[in-house]
């Protein structure tokens, strides 16, 4: 599903099958804080460092890089992102510094025989904002430190001398809140490694959709719009897309963004995505009652009319829901 010139009417989501695999030997890797990033502004929530993590690949696949933003959700005002700040989402002071590597980053060719062997690499997520904004908010007597583009910008720079300069070819990736940065920042590695250089980008249920609730009101618009009003995102939004609309916030979303990435790209999405089904389609706000409750915790519990509604916010966005 390499995609080029796409109408965004044809995005797909299908559900994810899941099948037991045997237990992996788990891989560790440490973290490489970047110190030096600091003095150019690229700082988590906190003012802290960011990070990465990086396996390096061998043999065959020495020239393959896999660069996977983390997810973890997102914050859209100073409470909430004061909190955050506190925490492993808001500052590499709270993280780990060893990360176990699992799917896309494994190195077991049985659990991973695609890229097992390339260079793999796990962008740390500090910024609450899927690494696109550039701004900074005095919260009392602390500062909140909105800058994921330029941590972004940090983290490529540190792997091109490492390698990433003379990849052969490079996998972006990310999930959740990482799934949505692919989209923000696919066409821009492109752009920097090059035409040499084959580049595919994979976002994993990263595509939230800009719709009405089951009650008819849209709770993602305003919480994404004061996200990008916040952080400063606006400037680091695809400027296509913006020439586009007279509303950038829009621009956030991945449905109005990709008619314009020009770099091959691929959407894994489950027809039920658990953030995107209990937050935007059926927010807790829309059913005071828990009519949804069995729903939302076991989608085969749906009723036949519940299922019909859920298909029918996505048809009027012009999306088409399949299940398997």
């Amino acid at each position: 599903m390499a995609q080029r010139h796409w109408p965004w009417r044809l995005a797909v989501f299908v559900a994810a099958v899941v099948t037991p695999v045997a237990a992996e030997e788990r891989l560790v890797v440490g973290m490489t804080l970047l110190q030096a990033a600091t003095s150019t502004g690229a700082v988590c929530l906190d003012g802290s460092p960011p990070a990465y993590h990086l396996h390096r690949g061998s043999g065959g696949g020495a020239g393959g890089w896999v660069l996977q933003f983390e997810g973890g959700g997102w914050c859209n005002d100073a409470p909430s992102c004061a909190e955050r700040a506190g925490t492993r989402r808001g500052s590499t002071r709270s993280m780990d510094s060893l990360e176990v590597f699992s799917g896309l980053l494994s190195n077991d060719p049985d659990m991973n025989p695609d890229f097992y062997n390339w260079n793999r690499v796990k962008l740390r997520y500090c910024d609450g904002g899927s690494f696109a904004g550039d701004s900074e908010l005095r919260n009392g007597s602390s500062v909140l430190y909105f800058r994921g583009q330029r941590i972004w910008d940090a983290i490529i720079s540190d792997l091109l001398p490492k390698g990433l300069a003379k990849a052969q070819k490079v996998l972006l990736s990310g999930c959740s809140a990482g799934g949505l940065a692919t989209f923000f920042h696919c066409d821009d590695l492109k752009g920097r490694l090059g035409d040499a250089v084959t580049v595919k980008c994979l976002s994993d249920a990263g595509f939230f959709l800009d719709v009405d609730d089951i009650t008819g009101n849209n709770t993602v618009e305003p919480f994404f719009r004061s996200l990008v009003a916040l952080q400063g995102a606006e400037k680091n939004l695809n400027k296509d897309c913006l020439s586009s609309t007279d509303y950038p916030y829009q621009c956030f979303f991945p449905q109005y963004i990709l008619p314009y990435i020009r770099t091959p790209y691929f959407i894994l999405n489950s027809a039920y995505d658990v953030y995107q089904f209990h937050h935007n389609f059926v927010h807790p706000s829309c059913d005071p009652k828990g009519q949804w409750s069995h729903c939302k915790s076991d989608p085969g519990a749906c009723s036949t009319s519940q299922i019909a509604t859920l298909q029918g916010i996505c048809e009027i966005s012009g999306f088409k829901l399949l299940s398997s």
